[in-house]
């Protein structure tokens, strides 16, 4: 082998124990910061407590309220009002006098209500036709509400509904008395007029105020209940909780469950009113190293930890050791909550 040969092996062997020795101070380097990434995941529990209360889910529908009696009584013939036994807000009664035209045709009340409106005085000159005085029933009325095709199987005629006015927040048991099963719409989505009735005790409730109605579609009183957040679904979709055995140790207990309204859930079997249980809230707290290692590798971000009943995270929750970067986030969830139901 000629000097010029053994030169260029020399710097050829040089050049490959370069390369393998940055090789290896760039792969300590990620291992050290991969390391320090994954030590700074931990993941704490907040601390939920099953409690005996009522749970109940609803449909909900907007509607206003109309007057189902109303009439206005006109003079048939031309006169002079000469007594006039009303007044205006009056309460009437079926067959009450109203007013007596001097050519002696008496205005009587064709049903019970009260007198909205009175358009004359005692001594008033009134032409044939003239309208006079006019009395609404305020006390029964009538709600008309659209029902989308989603949700029209499980609205019937006789379920009982509850009618809330939204401007005053009172509420009145009602009926459904009826549904209009023939399309009213001609857009995507097909509705139907579902009308029921309703017996109000206070004269602040008003013809074409807003009311919401809500038809209750499952109900449940004196369960046990627990927040949905500290319920988890394993891959088969089977709900459990995480709760300390003997040894002070978490372990999944599995949970049947029953009325949600999307807030609380009804526990059938496997808790007891006052059991404990835990819910996962994972944590990141990145060093400077481990920030940049994450950003160049899409590091991910995890929610932070949500308070349980009683507000935020209570004293004695614990870490479960360290974590990797998987985020952990819960399969399954509830199915069937409607859109604005429950309480």
């Amino acid at each position: 082998m000629t000097g010029k040969a053994r030169t260029r092996r020399r710097r050829m062997l040089r050049r490959i124990i370069i390369t393998l020795i940055v090789l290896a101070l760039l792969a300590g380097a990620g291992w050290l910061a991969y390391s320090s990434l994954k030590a700074e995941y931990t993941v704490t529990y907040d601390t939920y407590t099953a409690t005996r209360g009522s749970i109940s889910n609803a449909l909900s529908f907007s509607g206003n309220l109309s007057l189902v009696d109303s009439a206005t009584y006109a003079a048939s013939s031309s006169g002079t009002v000469k007594t006039a036994y009303v007044a205006a807000g009056d309460a009437v009664a079926e067959g009450d006098r109203l007013l007596r035209l001097n050519n002696g045709e008496t205005l009587t009340a064709g049903f019970a209500g009260r007198v909205n409106r009175l358009n004359v005085q005692e001594g008033d000159a009134v032409s044939q036709g003239e309208e006079l005085v006019q009395v609404a029933d305020f006390s029964h009325m009538k709600i008309s509400f659209r029902v989308d095709e989603y949700d029209i199987s499980d609205v019937h005629v006789g379920d009982a509904c509850a009618v809330t006015v939204t401007a005053l927040e009172k509420t009145f048991d009602a009926t459904v008395d009826s549904i209009d099963y023939i399309s009213s719409s001609g857009g995507n989505v097909a509705y139907y007029t579902a009308t029921a009735y309703v017996d109000v005790d206070d004269e602040s409730v008003l013809p074409g105020m807003q009311v919401t109605v809500s038809i209750t579609q499952q109900e449940t009183t004196d369960a046990v209940i627990l927040k949905v957040d500290a319920v988890s679904f394993d891959a088969t979709n089977q709900a459990f909780v995480w709760m300390k055995n003997e040894a002070g140790e978490l372990e999944q207990v599995y949970v049947t469950t029953g009325v949600s309204n999307g807030n609380y859930i009804e526990i059938t079997d496997g808790l007891n009113e006052g059991d404990v249980v835990y819910a996962e809230a994972e944590t990141q707290a990145v060093s400077g190293a481990a920030s940049l290692f994450s950003s160049l590798f899409g590091g991910q971000q995890f929610n932070q930890p949500q308070g349980g009943p009683g507000g935020g995270m209570q004293d004695g929750s614990f870490e479960r050791g360290n974590r990797d970067g998987n985020s952990g986030e819960r399969s399954g969830g509830f199915g069937g909550e409607r859109p604005g139901g429950g309480n």
